[in-house]
């Protein structure tokens, strides 16, 4: 067993969703989509500590939500910031003393199919490794254009990230403090580990491990959870 600790992201808007609130607060069949995301941790005994990061305006609601599921003592609340990277760091800054020790993953509140199996397998590889995320092949046929120059990549190269991404909590730390000072915003933050020359494991995850983000998703996730409860 590798104990590890998730930071989970949910202080964005998505404003692609159009819902006129916080993605998180969706429901998929009768829950709100961040319990969906939180209870595949509280489930897995290899979950030490869960770091919810949120809009500050949004500490009453979503206290409100996890005091419904008596979550409140296992999920410690994080105000986050104004873009995904300042969320991330706040989560860090927030696990104090021996906790530092553990693997940290990082994970999106809006991707609530992620599989234990693949937490373990990630938490294994970041132990060995320092860094890891979850990925899968590529299908499609990636193009690349610049200017009048058109050309086809080598899919057997290509892997789309996924969440959780997992580290050593000094190195992802680092990583961010050294993206801070160079004024450098990643798309992820695997992308600030690479900045710093590092390696970085690549777990093999799941295509179910999808991130809800356009109103078209819901009807996916529904489908999704729909089959698991078969």
């Amino acid at each position: 067993m590798v104990e590890y600790n998730v930071i989970v992201l949910a202080a964005g808007q998505g404003k692609r969703m159009k819902a006129g609130k916080n993605k998180q607060f969706i429901e998929l069949l009768k829950e709100p989509l961040i319990i969906h995301t939180l209870r595949k941790f509280i489930q897995d005994n290899w979950c030490r500590h869960i770091y919810l990061v949120i809009n500050p305006l949004e500490r009453t609601e979503m206290e409100m939500l996890l005091t419904n599921y008596s979550w409140h003592k296992q999920v410690i609340v994080v105000h986050g910031g104004k873009e995904r990277q300042e969320s991330g760091y706040q989560g860090l800054l927030a696990i104090k003393g021996d906790e530092q020790q553990r693997v940290i993953m990082i994970h999106d509140g809006a991707r609530p199919f992620v599989e234990e199996q693949h937490l373990h397998a990630l938490a294994q590889a970041a132990k060995q490794e320092k860094a890891a995320l979850l990925a899968v092949p590529v299908t499609d046929t990636i193009k690349r254009k610049s200017g009048c120059k058109m050309e086809t990549l080598d899919r057997s190269t290509l892997w789309a990230a996924q969440t959780p991404q997992a580290f050593d909590y000094n190195l992802i730390k680092n990583a961010h403090e050294k993206a801070i000072s160079c004024n450098f915003l990643g798309t992820d933050d695997v992308s600030l580990v690479e900045a710093l020359e590092m390696p970085v494991e690549i777990v093999e995850g799941s295509y179910r491990n999808v991130k809800i983000t356009t109103p078209e998703d819901i009807m996916r996730a529904e489908m999704i959870l729909n089959q698991q409860e078969e």
